[in-house]
């Protein structure tokens, strides 16, 4: 009898799927694609564990864990990995031979696009000021510029992206949508990343939502927010190093932008930053998918990957493959 190992991260995780170990939870019996009879072996390891004494088939990585710990995995047989995140930035450089690294799709896409509007309505109507002026008891009314009617730049639209817009649409605002070419789907045009100059200046509120690549790397810089309107808004629930923290300071330090933002470079950002002090600024500490509903996402996920594995068939949403490298 053939046996797929899985190691989970936490026991939490373990007592969900453990009904797996039993065939009850994976389609198509509990043999693969060639008849071979198989069983499920759930483990409890991580990186930060010795060696297992059997290969791992999938082990799914705790939800916040670095890039930088995937090289340990050279001392253990792993095949495949689950992140238990969206982001798959610095894998590439630090995932081992033979491995292939599977992104979290469909997890966290919803919970991201909820704070990212949380992030926009919040700052629009002057919420982080009612809520300082709040432990001193102070009635503090004035005039903020709103949701309704705002002009809204969307750059990125891919998963996050697109789940921003969809919670965006029913607010009656003009969305206009970047990527890296031109295009057109079924809700219009899609402007190229080359188009940038000319549309920022145009909008009120600029939404980050690319991933992190060579690329995208600072890529809201000076000339970047110099470009847009005078006290518009900068959203970024994508990842902190693709806006330079320096630029961004300065031009919010001067009044120029207001910013909301869920990621910063570095993280966690220094309690002695200038950022977290200036007007205008609002700053979540990544919580994009920290919602309690996750594990109902990200085990279903776990088990189309068993299901896959156990079937034969190459597992889902796999960002870097290693498998065929020396």
């Amino acid at each position: 009898m053939r046996t797929i190992t899985v190691a989970v991260p936490d026991e939490a995780m373990l007592h969900r799927l453990a009904p797996i170990e039993r065939g009850t939870e994976i389609g198509g019996g509990s043999k693969n694609g060639t008849g071979t009879p198989t069983e499920i072996a759930l483990v409890l390891w991580t990186t930060e564990d010795a060696p297992l004494d059997r290969p791992i088939d999938l082990l799914v990585l705790p939800y916040s864990v670095s890039a930088t710990a995937l090289p340990k995995l050279a001392d253990s047989q792993v095949f495949v990995v689950q992140s238990q995140a969206l982001g798959y930035d610095g894998v590439a450089e630090h995932l081992p031979a033979g491995i292939a690294y599977c992104n979290a799709v469909g997890v966290h896409e919803g919970a991201t696009a909820e704070l990212a509007l949380a992030l926009i309505l919040s700052s629009q109507r002057g919420l982080d000021v009612a809520a300082r002026a709040q432990p001193a008891g102070l009635w503090k009314r004035d005039w903020y510029p709103g949701l309704l009617g705002s002009s809204v730049l969307i750059v990125g639209v891919g998963g996050v992206g697109s789940a921003i817009e969809t919670r965006l649409a029913p607010f009656d605002v003009a969305i206009t949508r970047v990527a890296r070419s031109a295009r057109s789907d079924d809700h219009g045009l899609i402007h190229a990343i080359t188009d940038l100059p000319a549309l920022l200046p145009l909008a009120d509120i600029v939404i980050i939502a690319v991933p992190l690549t060579g690329e995208t790397t600072k890529m809201v810089d000076q000339t970047f927010l110099g470009k847009m309107k005078p006290r518009a808004l900068l959203v970024n629930v994508s990842r902190g190093a693709i806006v330079d923290t320096d630029a961004l300071t300065e031009r919010a330090g001067a009044g120029a932008i207001r910013v909301a933002v869920d990621v910063v470079e570095p993280e966690p950002l220094p309690a002695d930053h200038p950022l977290w002090m200036l007007p205008g600024v609002i700053i979540t500490p990544h919580l994009g998918g920290n919602i309690s509903s996750m594990s109902s996402r990200v085990d279903p996920l776990v088990r189309q990957q068993i299901a896959r594995l156990r079937s034969g068939l190459s597992p889902l949403n796999i960002v870097v493959d290693r498998r065929t490298q020396p």
